[in-house]
């Protein structure tokens, strides 16, 4: 088992398997690298050097006192690309998609690309649920999974919860003008039934200098367990072709192509 001190925390990462283009996998929130790692990881390890960590209060790492920031977390990865040395493709689900846009906001010498899967760039975005909290009736089996990897145990499950509804509650809060600044590709990925809005979602495509849009069909926001091997192939794809794609009849990239 692999830890790294990012920024004097000890911090569980999974060094990189495969050949050729750094990937880091960004997990969603109330969850861990596993999630991913098992999913849409081993498709893409045949093309790619896989990595993965689990952020502060997620998985094998432990929490802090701190809440929950979007910021705080690119942070975190922002160290972590650090320790690794050399540029990555960043795939983030949900919280992990917001935390790469976030990274390639601030620091785009460090991204090649993004994979947003998932991702919202404001929390009014979302459809209208109702709150996981500790009186929810999946509650107890999110305890006992928190627990079996949690350094503190199925005793923290609550406090985490609360953090993550307050994140979600909160942030981010970026506009359409915050997104035109991110000069790095973006797949835009998002289930057909998915937590925001598909008005957020259009929205949130059109505002990206370059990017491409992917719509799963028959998935939610577990789009990457629901449809593995599609999800996989799109992000595949995407990663190992050429930006701008040379489309026969370009509308939106006329203005991009070279």
């Amino acid at each position: 088992m692999a830890h790294v001190d990012l920024l004097g925390h000890r911090t569980w990462y999974q060094p990189a398997k495969g050949h050729g283009k750094l990937v880091v996998l960004l997990h969603g929130g109330l969850s861990n690298s596993n999630s991913m790692w098992h999913s849409i990881g081993p498709g893409l390890r045949r093309h790619f050097a896989v990595s993965a960590f689990d952020r502060r209060g997620h998985g094998r790492t432990s929490d802090t006192s701190e809440p929950f920031t979007i910021e705080a977390m690119a942070d975190e990865t922002i160290a972590f690309l650090n320790f690794l040395g050399r540029r990555a493709h960043l795939v983030g689900h949900s919280d992990g998609a917001n935390v790469a846009l976030a990274v390639a906001m601030r620091r785009p010498d460090l991204v090649r690309r993004v994979v947003a899967i998932g991702a919202n760039y404001h929390h009014s975005g979302l459809m209208a649920m109702e709150p996981f909290t500790p009186a929810s009736a999946s509650f107890a089996d999110f305890a006992e999974s928190y627990g079996a990897l949690a350094p503190e145990g199925a005793s923290h499950a609550a406090a985490v919860v609360e953090k993550s509804r307050q994140l979600v509650e909160t942030e981010p809060h970026w506009t359409r003008e915050d997104l035109e600044r991110i000069s790095r590709p973006v797949l835009v990925m998002a289930g057909d039934d998915d937590v925001m809005t598909m008005s957020h979602l259009t929205s949130m495509y059109e505002s990206l200098a370059e990017a491409q849009l992917a719509v799963v069909p028959g998935a939610s926001h577990g789009v990457l367990r629901e449809r593995t091997k599609l999800a996989t192939g799109l992000i595949c794809d995407y990663l190992r072709s050429s930006h701008p794609p040379l489309t026969r009849t370009p509308v939106r990239r006329m203005v991009t192509r070279p």
